[in-house]
């Protein structure tokens, strides 16, 4: 791996979402003192949800201009915003509902439609939100890590390379068959800071993998944790047990 590279250890999920949150913060006020926005892009799933949470309750004092904050989806299922199963229905849920009014800037991926237009028009929001860049850079993107190895909706089956000239696509994943929105490879490594949330003992061999010096590039949380930008890896102590016990 090239880059500046972090792996820190919590002693709970909790713990490790916590600083998440802390560094959610931290590079919003960088971004809004360096650039006058701050640019983020939320993963979904239960894993970030008590780093939502925890956003949710540090936001009234935090002291930040949210209407700066553009907020965007790594992915999404293929389903209307207030469908159980969208990514963008539980952070609004945990965290955007809560932000102090006006709230965020929000840029969601419109799920309800066919996949390939859902693509399509999150292609154009985010030529339209970065209409200087040839590839969208992200302040930050939060992504997890599945036992698989994929992250965002990039998986391992799939030829990621052939999306390297798109800036999102739709993806159809034969397990749990659904059709999904993902941002591709070029953009996620673009991120200026990526971080990698991964709780519970269900991860640690998938982490081992990726962090133990195996080599395993076929997984796409190893190619995106090949950027060479800031990547910061925050596991719990289950998901980090390979390393007491190799």
């Amino acid at each position: 791996m090239t880059g500046r590279k972090e792996v820190d250890i919590y002693k709970s999920a909790e713990a490790a979402a916590a600083r998440g949150a802390e560094l959610f913060l931290s590079a919003a006020r960088e971004a809004l003192d360096t650039r006058g926005r701050f640019t983020v892009a939320l993963s979904g799933g239960t894993t970030p949800i008590p780093l939502f949470r925890c956003l949710a309750a540090r936001a009234p004092f935090a002291e930040l201009d949210w209407r700066s904050v553009h907020v965007f989806w790594v992915d999404e299922r293929c389903v209307p915003p207030d469908h159980p199963e969208s990514n963008f229905c539980l952070a609004r849920e945990h965290l955007l509902s809560k932000l102090p009014a006006p709230g965020a800037v929000l840029h969601r991926v419109a799920g309800e439609l066919h996949p390939d237009e859902a693509a399509r028009r999150y292609e154009s929001e985010l030529t339209s939100a970065f209409p200087d860049a040839e590839i969208p850079i992200f302040d930050l993107v939060l992504l997890g890590v599945g036992s698989d190895g994929h992250t965002a909706s990039l998986f391992p089956e799939m030829d990621l390379d052939r999306f390297s000239g798109r800036r999102a696509v739709a993806v159809y994943v034969e397990k749990p068959r659904s059709s999904r929105v993902t941002l591709t490879l070029p953009v996620l490594t673009s991120a200026r800071r990526i971080i990698f949330l991964v709780t519970g003992a269900g991860k640690a061999g998938i982490i081992a993998k990726i962090l133990g010096g195996s080599g395993e590039m076929h997984y796409p949380a190893a190619r995106v944790a090949a950027s060479e930008n800031h990547v910061s890896w925050l596991l719990d102590r289950d998901a980090a047990n390979w390393i007491e016990n190799p």
